[in-house]
């Protein structure tokens, strides 16, 4: 019995070769399957959600209108931004580094509009506190108002790189105690664009950890956190303006309110005895979402260089960014310095790739040896499939080994995607005929080229030679990603062209690798 179970000849020995041989091709199967719906599930994603306005519904409690038309308006800058200032609001703050858009003469705004401010202030108890529509005696960058009970508010503020910075001593000459309260409060409308894979909406910081909702949670329901100390804001994919009170025990919300946002944030009393003084000061941060700006402002405001979200694959993100913004500053064109990287990042992956290839290749050699067994065994498919497993065996090859090089990719893919798509440096970025390596091609062809050189890739690395049995597990898998590069045309279309430029390159870069290995296998 044993003898009969061991004899590969046997009854046994084809059904144990077909189980193992479909189990195989089940999960080569599954696994390109699973491939192909998750890049369609994310194109989907990027196409319901990307780069689209967000309608909002009104709500019946709009927030309270306050005149503060006699209110003056006075202008700080520094040598990254100029902002208005009115009383306790801070609006309409141009960062004179970026351009609105890639053919425009305008800066970027922001908290610009009648509905959109940075609100700093006090509440009072036991007294009064300057409001909105207080005006103020100004001097310079210095503004006074004092009430009647005797309560004297000095307010200073200044501009540093993109931090204003909002210093209040409140000294109490009355005959009795007084109690305030710091908030601040950012207003404002969703009337910026959104991404998919960027986090915009509110970002906060609560106990040491970052925290976002997007504006359609915002449309659902309020949100409330308490914090020993932190700060809030709302945050686009490549703008943020954040507040920090340098108060302690604090109480962050953020809700819609009609077609407006607002969050708000309020420290713990300080009581103030007759005769004594307090201060207290307030940082408002309004800036790109640039890794190395904010890592110079985490000493002043703590945690905000980790309201930047590099995806899973933060570990290759971070890097490769960094890879991009350097070889840019020698090279001058982010388009070149995509192409440079993806040389780079091939050259380092070539030993994997180089086998990869050298198992393809005898797979194609081995294509005479499979179609004599395919027609020797031609009424025996189960002895067919087990002398197919064998020749793979001989040849020390797999089918799957012409996945591999896709497969490695996709780690690097979604870095890149998520790298280009936070990167402020990318924007408004030049390339040929693209004027921003950010959004998509506008005229379609890179994703034209990359499919072409896709398909010509494919064409190489599987060769002319077909399999005549349909299912021969090297047949399925030809036929499988026969159509890959179809939909990676279709999907792409709608991707940052950067994105596309890298594959693109990625693609020329493996037909240049085949031909030499091809070379070096014929010698």
């Amino acid at each position: 019995m044993v003898k009969y179970l061991d004899n590969n000849n046997s009854g046994f020995a084809a059904w144990n070769a077909n189980r193992n041989n479909n189990k195989k091709r089940a999960s080569l199967g599954g696994i390109l399957w699973w491939f192909v719906v998750f890049m369609a599930a994310w194109w989907a994603i990027g196409v319901m959600f990307g780069k689209h306005e967000q309608k909002m519904p009104v709500d019946e409690n709009p927030i309270a209108v306050v005149d503060v038309s006699n209110v003056p308006t006075y202008e700080i800058s520094s040598d990254k931004i100029t902002a208005n200032i009115q009383g306790l609001r801070i609006s309409d703050i141009d960062l004179r580094d970026f351009k609105a858009g890639s053919k425009s003469d305008e800066t970027v705004k922001l908290l610009s509009g009648d509905n959109a401010y940075a609100e700093i202030g006090i509440i009072g108890v036991g007294t009064t506190a300057p409001t909105a529509d207080t005006v103020w005696k100004a001097d310079g960058d210095k503004y006074t108002w004092r009430n009647a009970d005797g309560v004297i508010f000095n307010r200073t503020v200044a501009a540093n790189n993109y931090v204003i910075t909002v210093s209040d001593e409140i000294k109490n000459d009355s005959k009795r105690d007084v109690a305030l309260t710091p908030y601040a409060r950012i207003q404002r409308e969703n009337n910026t664009v959104s991404s998919a894979g960027v986090y915009t909406g509110l970002v906060v910081y609560v106990n040491n950890d970052i925290e976002h909702d997007d504006w359609r949670k915002l449309d659902k329901k309020p949100r409330a956190y308490t914090t020993t100390s932190g700060f809030m804001g709302f945050a686009d994919q490549y703008w943020e303006t954040i507040v920090d009170i340098d108060s302690p025990d604090q109480t962050i919300r953020a809700q819609k309110y009609g077609d407006l946002y607002q969050s708000d944030v309020n420290a713990r009393s300080i009581n103030v005895a007759a005769g004594e003084s307090v201060n207290i000061k307030t940082l408002l941060y309004a800036g790109p979402r640039d890794s190395s700006v904010l890592k110079n402002v985490s000493g002043q405001i703590a945690g905000i260089d980790k309201t930047v979200d590099y995806g899973w694959f933060w570990f290759l993100a971070m890097p490769m960014l960094w890879l991009i913004n350097t070889i840019n500053s020698i090279v001058m064109n982010y388009g070149i310095a995509i192409i440079i990287m993806t040389i780079l990042l091939r050259l380092l992956l070539w030993p994997l790739t180089r086998k990869s290839y050298t198992s393809m290749a005898a797979m194609q050699k081995m294509q005479p040896e499979m179609q004599r067994i395919q027609k020797l065994y031609a009424n025996d498919k189960q002895r067919m499939q087990l002398e197919i497993m064998k020749l793979y065996q001989t040849h020390k090859t797999s089918p799957m080994s012409g996945c591999l090089p896709l497969l490695i990719q996709i780690p690097i893919f979604f870095a890149l995607y998520k790298a280009l798509l936070i990167s402020v440096q990318m924007r408004n970025a030049h390339f040929l005929w693209i004027s921003d390596l950010a959004v998509m091609d506008p005229y379609f062809i890179l994703p034209i080229l990359m499919g072409a050189s896709m398909w010509l890739q494919q064409r190489l690395q599987s060769g002319a030679t077909k399999s005549a049995d349909k299912n021969d597990v090297a047949a399925q898998t030809q036929r499988a990603m026969r159509w890959m590069p179809i939909i990676f045309t279709i999907m792409f279309a709608w991707m940052p062209a950067g994105l596309v430029l890298y594959w693109t390159v990625s693609n020329l870069f493996g037909i240049a690798q085949m031909y030499i290995i091809k070379h070096k296998m014929e010698k």
